[in-house]
């Protein structure tokens, strides 16, 4: 009898690492065919074989908890073209990730909190030990919903991170994730260095 439980145990874990891993994939499937549909796109179906992903890894799934932040200022968040866009802090989230408590910072865009198509998208950027080496130099990003905050948690997905634009070509405003997201170890998840060439845009 016990030998029958560790077999379904092992199955049930099999099949939620495989449910997981398809669900990823189609996550990454829509992101690349969104760079197919739109017009400020800086990749061409011919440039997606460059791009690069860690296997899907639920161990770096978290729930984190949200401590959201008041009275907070519009501070000017610098962008890799030298430039700037206008944030405020909305957040502060907890989590522990491999053994390692974690605290971020989440940050909604000014100008995309006044369009209703962008009202409750919440922005995380964030630079880790992997940069330059296994991914992106710049750092990445993961886009939240403020609706996803439930009893004021929220699920962080780093196997959802990607590039911002600046990886694949210059001249495009990129925000520069602040210094207090910068963590001290190895995101092994989500998007890898593209090892396209990088464009020009005119």
């Amino acid at each position: 009898m016990k030998l029958l439980s560790i077999l379904l145990l092992f199955i049930s874990i099999n099949t939620f690492a495989q449910s997981y891993s398809a669900q990823i994939s189609k996550h990454r499937d829509s992101y690349m065919q969104d760079f197919i549909k739109e017009s400020n796109s800086p990749l061409k179906e011919a440039d997606l074989k460059n791009l690069h992903f860690y296997d899907a890894d639920s161990s770096y799934k978290v729930l984190a908890i949200v401590e959201p932040l008041k009275n907070e200022k519009v501070f000017k968040m610098p962008t890799y073209d030298g430039t700037s866009k206008e944030f405020y802090r909305f957040a502060k989230i907890k989590f522990s990730l491999n053994g390692k408590d974690t605290e971020m910072t989440l940050y909604k865009n000014v100008a995309l909190a006044s369009n209703p198509a962008y009202r409750d998208l919440l922005f995380l950027p964030f630079t880790d030990e992997t940069n330059n080496k296994e991914t992106y130099g710049g750092g990445r990003y993961i886009d939240l919903s403020s609706k996803e905050i439930i009893d004021n948690k929220i699920e962080v997905d780093f196997n959802k991170a990607y590039n911002p634009y600046c990886a694949y070509s210059d001249g495009y405003r990129c925000p520069v994730p602040p210094e207090e997201n910068d963590l001290s170890i190895e995101i092994k998840a989500g998007e890898k260095l593209y090892t396209g060439e990088k464009k020009h845009k005119r």
